[in-house]
């Protein structure tokens, strides 16, 4: 999967706060990624970060990284 750093990831299920899209921070085998509701910071493993994208939002554009 194809995830950049300051990519905007829409995730499948929402943080706490009710925001489901994600800052990417750092690639890498963990992603950091930061709320874009409230600001918190996570580090998860790209296997668990991989299988909750549902949507790359790069530069305006949606990628679906399903359909690759």
């Amino acid at each position: 999967m194809d995830v950049r750093l300051n990519d905007v990831l829409k995730m499948k299920k929402p943080h706490p706060c009710g925001a489901d899209t994600f800052l990417c921070l750092r690639v890498g085998m963990d992603f950091r990624l930061r709320c874009t509701g409230c600001g918190h910071e996570i580090m998860i493993p790209r296997s668990r970060a991989e299988k909750n994208i549902k949507r790359i939002i790069r530069g305006g554009e949606e990628i679906n990284p399903h359909k690759q």
